[in-house]
This record gives structure tokens, sequence and C-alpha cells, in this order.
């Protein structure tokens, strides 16, 4: 099996472009056997660092993140791509691209600026006329008021605590010994930019994935502001029906939706696992939330899959470099948090589920892990496989 492989050029890792990755044999559909680079799929210095297909066409997009631009690119052979038209400007630190499912916009979310930016396709898969959405407004930023959340959009619970005091408290109650275990709302760790707006507790802007949700609905995540905002797409671009408010200095990163209908959200900072749900009008709200126990102050989360049958969840942990193992209770409304798992790698960026393997991408080992998943209790065992990969921080399986 074959992956295109996002990562970052030379302007803030080593890789040359768009690479691939061959997992086992080249027409097989399990990633459990030897691993091995193939070779440079394109020459990308942007940093390629985030990549996805149009689900009808030949056609690869790439967030091109160290040059705030989307391009796309075509198809030419087996393990080979070619630029199709120029590059689409997007933001600051582009990192994430999404294709809607009828291939006739893609959306870009920007790290730097908090863009998010919906990009038009045509019918042979060429991005033009960018649209900026609606900027994100702070919900903590507008009231002195603790436990009131004040924004312009609809909010999803107008009674949102001031988690960073209830964590120092609930420390203080466990001593010592359970301390620890409690999230620190009130830390806020340094992000992949390690910026100093990150360091020094500035909330800006940072939108960084959009989820395609059933009947038309994105959900995209803002990690600087704590908000999951919900859009449908327009002619005129996107519009914003509703945003989510997680807790203050969460981080919510990335997502994934499940056939239960429920929405769940990796938070970077804090290190959760969020479960978000609709009414029966469709309002979204939170209904339950999961701690990444035993991870580190310091830690961030990445990325969040789930098993083929769905019954797990998994999230990166980068710092301790681990791999928090959740399963799916109930209806999809709970979670339960099983294990912590060694990521086999330093740094996991990225990860993705095939079948009984998880690809683990270790940004900062240059390399890419392959590690069992247990067939009784989906948890990840030693790595299995392992190669060098330059800079790799997404895995995508090729169609």
């Amino acid at each position: 099996m074959r992956f295109w492989v996002g990562a970052y050029a030379p302007d803030a890792g080593s890789a040359e472009g768009i690479g691939i990755l061959q997992a086992g044999d080249v027409d097989s559909v399990w990633a459990s056997g030897p691993l091995g680079m193939v070779g440079t799929a394109v020459a990308a210095p942007g940093s390629p660092s985030w990549v996805a297909s149009h689900l009808q066409l030949d056609v690869l997009y790439a967030a091109l993140e160290s040059e705030g631009t989307v391009q796309a690119y075509r198809r030419t052979g087996e393990t080979s791509l070619a630029p199709l038209g120029a590059p689409v400007p997007a933001g600051a630190a582009v990192c994430h691209v999404a294709v809607a499912p009828d291939g006739t916009f893609l959306v870009a979310s920007c790290w730097g600026d908090g863009r998010v930016v919906r990009i038009a396709l045509d019918a042979t898969g060429r991005p033009s006329a960018p649209v900026i959405a609606a900027a994100a407004n702070d919900p903590y930023g507008s009231t002195d008021d603790p436990f009131v959340v004040d924004t312009g959009a609809a909010v999803s619970g107008a009674a949102v605590p001031d988690l960073a005091a209830a964590a120092r408290a609930l420390r203080e109650a466990a001593g010592e010994e359970y301390g620890h275990l409690v999230p620190e709302y009130d830390a806020l760790p340094e992000t992949d930019a390690e910026s100093e707006e990150a360091v020094v507790g500035a909330r800006v802007s940072r939108a960084h994935e959009t989820i395609v949700l059933p009947r038309g609905l994105l959900a995209t995540t803002d990690m600087g502001l704590d908000l999951v905002r919900f859009w449908r797409s327009t002619d005129a671009g996107l519009r914003l029906t509703q945003e989510v408010v997680l807790p203050k200095g969460s981080g919510p990163r990335h997502g994934v939706w499940h056939p239960s209908g429920h929405l769940y959200v990796v938070t970077e900072l804090s290190r959760e696992v969020f479960v978000l749900t609709p009414d029966a009008e469709g309002r979204w709200r939170v209904v339950s939330g999961e701690p990444l126990l035993g991870t580190l102050e310091g830690d961030t989360a990445a990325e969040l899959s789930t098993s083929r049958d769905g019954t797990t969840l998994y999230a990166g942990v980068r710092g301790s470099d681990t791999i928090g193992v959740l399963a799916v209770r109930g209806a999809g409304e709970a979670l339960q948090f099983t294990a912590l798992a060694e990521a086999g790698t330093h740094w996991p960026r990225h990860h993705v589920v095939v079948n009984d393997t998880l690809l683990v991408a270790g940004q900062l080992a240059d390399e890419i892990v392959s590690l069992p998943l247990d067939a009784r209790t989906g948890v990840p065992g030693r790595v299995r496989h392992r190669t060098a990969s330059p800079s790799p921080t997404r895995l995508l399986p090729m169609r």
C-alpha cells in the first residue's frame, strides 16, 4: 500500500517536497509489511505540511505552509505529480486543506492568522477565487465574568466555568499523589511554532483544521480561541451557523466525525478529547470529555483518528511521544481512556490507522514507523517496521 507524505521543506525541515511511502506490497490493502520511501513525487520548497486528495479526480492539494498558499497537483504517473495551475493565496502558515465531497471547493485553515478560506475548484480540480470567512472573536475576551460567554455568534452553552481556577482547586484537593492528573488549564505550553505569543499566553485566532460533516456541514477548529465553528458553504463563501466554546486554554486542534453522529475533538494544550453532538434542532453542544491520563506537562496533542470499526480513538501526543487510546462507549456520547502507549518515534505529528496497523509520522525523528494494533484491545504494540523519511507531517493513503 502506498501513501502520500506531507512534510516540511528545508525552510522548516529537510524534505524536498511531497514524498511517497510504501507499506508492504504496493497492491495490498494492508500496511503491516516493511516500510520504505519510494521517492519524492514533486518538489515543493514551500513546505507541503498537509495534503488532501480530490475524491473524483487524480488531483492532490497541498497546504504550502511557509508560503501561505494552496497548490494543486495532477497525477502524471504512479509516483509523480505536476503542478495544476498557480498557487492560490490562503493565509499565514496555512496548515490544513479539506476537499468538499462533491469536489466543488476546498477549505484552507491558517494557523498563522486564523483565516478560514473557501477556495473554488473547477471541473479539472484547478483552485481559484479564495474567499476569506468571517474572523473569529475571542469568547473569553469580552467580559470579566468568567461564568458568562459573550460572542457575536450563537454559542452552545452560555455558562462556561473558569477551568483554570477549578483546575488549581482540584490539584490542591487531590494533593501531591493525584494532583498531576488534573488537566492544567492554567498553564499554556508552547505550540508547534513556539511563537512568542504562545509562550506569553496571548490569545489570537489559530485556525487549524476543517472537518467535513454529513449534509453539507463543515466544522473548523480554532486552537487559539478555544472554538469549534460550524459553517455552510454558499456561492459567496462560508456562512457561519454556530460556535461551540471549549474550556479556556484547551486549544482544540483536530477532530473526527463518528458514524454515531458525534464529533470528537482533541485539544492540543490540555490534552483531552471532547465529544460534541447535535440536538434535535441541529444545535451542537459538548456532552462529555476525557483527559489523556499520564501525559506530561508541556506535552501537546496532535492527530486524532478512529479504528476501522469505530470503537477506538487514537490521539497522538508530542513531547512524551505517546498514543492515547480511548474506547467509544454508549451510543458514542462517552469515551473511556484505556491506555497510553509508546509512539515508537519522536514527535508523532500525524498517524493513520490501516486495518491492524498504526502508521506514525515522527516529525523530529525524520522517520515513519508502524505499530501493530491488538485485535482485542486495540492498543498499539512495539514498533514493527520503520523507515527514514525527512520531516514527515502527514500520511495520506493513495486512492
